[in-house]
């Protein structure tokens, strides 16, 4: 998997790496136990700086979505059930993104319809 770098983007570019990393794992293009690159083939892969990709790393691993062992390096954490702590953080990402909608005048039946098209995207 390949990742594309925006460096005009307001996205920081670790956020960006996060980003595209849980959504090849959703999409089923990193696979439980995959090895991923080390944080120096990463950072000369994509063009950053080691930090940068340390940083996402380190995101990634509080987070459940990789694992990290000296011996092993870094891989694709198993998928996870969802916690009580992981609703309530996505509901309340919702609440904030329907918030902006309902501003822009979005309707319900067109959030709806992005919703279904976007959730069809990701392997369940």
């Amino acid at each position: 998997m390949l990742l594309e770098i925006d460096t005009q983007s307001q996205t920081p570019i670790y956020q960006q790496i996060c980003n595209q990393l849980i959504i090849g794992i959703a999409k089923n293009q990193l696979q439980a136990g995959e090895q991923l690159p080390s944080v120096r083939q990463m950072a000369d892969e994509i063009g950053v700086n080691m930090m940068t990709v340390s940083k996402a790393y380190t995101s990634l691993k509080a987070d459940g979505y990789i694992l990290t062992d000296r011996r092993n390096g870094t891989i694709v954490a198993d998928r996870q059930s969802p916690t009580s702590q992981f609703q309530e953080y996505v509901s309340e990402r919702l609440d904030l993104l329907l918030a902006e909608a309902v501003i822009h005048q979005v309707t319900e039946e067109t959030i709806q319809k992005n919703v279904k098209q976007i959730y069809q995207k990701f392997d369940q």
